[in-house]
């Protein structure tokens, strides 16, 4: 049978749980949906310095927290994948892998994925020195030597800002020049403390039982291995936005991302978006919770307009 709420949400990360409270705490019934853990990247974070309130607080103890807040009026929380969402006007089916849920409100909190180099030691030693983001965990390698992966922009730009905080910092690339815009490399060169390792594959991330020690790369012209010594990899190869299922609506761009205005609400009324997986994300913890914020107390007022049309009518 389906099971009917006011608002579905699609993923449990700080966006997803903070969009939650709000409208729970409006009294309106709320299901949140996540194939995996709640809290998402938080869980994979060994400790968050940059959120209000906290000098420091371990990502899962952050996760705990936000879960509790999010479930204190009245929200619940279920596994599932959402293999599609539909769209009646009024109301939207969200159909998972084994249940299915219909819904005034869908709001899309499903984030985004990095993508992974694949070597042995990165799963390892992932939050014990291999790092997504250089805005997290940067500052735990002040005046430490740290190894960056990948040519894009996303690498030479946060190659630029831990070069601010490191001794000194390392581009591999696998290629003999970088991806990035101009701009961006220039600022990269014109960087005393960044160097680069060119034609370089990453063939492992090596370290003791505590932490990172160095990568092992493999030079791709003499065919010769090495190890750079370091103790922060950063790997920027790529992301990901988790908007399986979601393709018919007509809310993504060309790679995936769902657009929204400044309400976070997307072109299909009663379907917002919230956190990393939105276009313009900037994907830190208060940016999420904040973009839950809005979604959460916009979609009432939504909400509203809906049993104003059916007594109109």
């Amino acid at each position: 049978m389906t099971q009917k709420y006011d608002v579905v949400i699609i993923g449990v990360g700080p966006a997803g749980m903070t969009a939650a409270t709000y409208a729970s705490r409006a009294n309106l019934s709320v299901m949140m949906i996540d194939k995996g853990i709640y809290g998402g990247q938080m869980n994979d974070t060994a400790e968050v310095e940059n959120y209000p309130a906290f000098d420091s607080i371990l990502g899962p103890d952050l996760a705990e927290k936000m879960y509790a807040s999010s479930t204190r009026f009245g929200a619940e929380y279920t596994f599932g994948e959402v293999q599609n969402v539909i769209d009646h006007g009024k109301t939207k089916t969200i159909v998972t892998d084994d249940e299915q849920y219909e819904a005034k409100v869908v709001i899309v909190a499903s984030g985004a994925t990095h993508r992974h180099i694949g070597v042995p030691g990165e799963d390892k030693y992932s939050g014990r020195g291999v790092s997504y983001c250089a805005v997290c965990d940067g500052a735990f390698f002040k005046n430490e030597q740290i190894v960056v992966i990948g040519g894009g922009d996303s690498a030479v730009e946060e190659a630029s800002y831990l070069a601010n905080l490191a001794k000194d910092v390392t581009i591999v690339h696998r290629r003999d020049q970088l991806r990035a815009s101009r701009i961006a490399q220039k600022r990269a060169f014109d960087t005393d403390n960044i160097d680069f390792s060119w034609n370089k594959r990453t063939e492992e991330i090596i370290g003791d039982d505590e932490k990172v020690t160095g990568v092992k790369v493999l030079d791709k012209i003499s065919n010769q291995e090495s190890v750079i010594k370091t103790n922060g990899v950063f790997i920027y190869v790529g992301i990901d936005p988790n908007t399986q299922g979601l393709e018919n609506l007509g809310i993504l761009d060309e790679k995936g991302w769902v657009l929204t205005d400044d309400n976070m609400q997307t072109k299909v009324p009663g379907i917002y978006a919230v956190g990393d997986v939105r276009k313009d994300s900037i994907r830190q913890i208060a940016a999420a919770v904040g973009d839950g914020a809005v979604a959460g107390k916009i979609l009432f007022d939504y909400i509203q307009s809906l049993s104003d049309t059916e007594i109109e009518a």
